[in-house]
């Protein structure tokens, strides 16, 4: 098993820029990869980005591309989420989640960090 632990949401105005991280620890070397995802009130739960574990290949949702990146440190098992320009409809619960195959949906998931982008 994988336990993920998210960390660096908060407040900020809209334009600004956050970066979330998010540590696992476990059985992380059999991991496929680990994904960013959201949910606003209201709301469904969005996927945002994914990296994969062996070669760090990289997908994201359309609405993020081109503001959000997602990266990882290796020496920390941490994946970070960067997200720049941000606006008021980015104001969501930011999850960090695991798995280890493409072939099922994300088991692992951490607790959720706030972020919150006024105007």
């Amino acid at each position: 098993q994988v336990q993920l632990v998210e960390s660096g949401g908060g407040l900020v105005q809209a334009g600004g820029s956050l970066r979330l991280s998010c540590a696992a620890s476990g059985r992380t070397n059999s991991m496929y990869d680990m994904g960013w995802f959201r949910q606003a009130p209201g709301k469904e739960r969005e996927f945002l980005a994914a990296i994969t574990w062996r070669d760090s290949n990289l997908h994201y949702a359309d609405s993020v591309k081109g503001r959000f990146t997602i990266s990882r440190d290796n020496a920390k098992n941490t994946v970070y989420l960067q997200m720049n320009s941000l606006k008021p409809e980015d104001t969501a619960v930011y999850y960090c989640a695991a798995r280890y195959t493409s072939y099922y949906a994300y088991n692992y998931w951490g607790q959720g960090t706030q972020v919150t982008v006024s105007s």
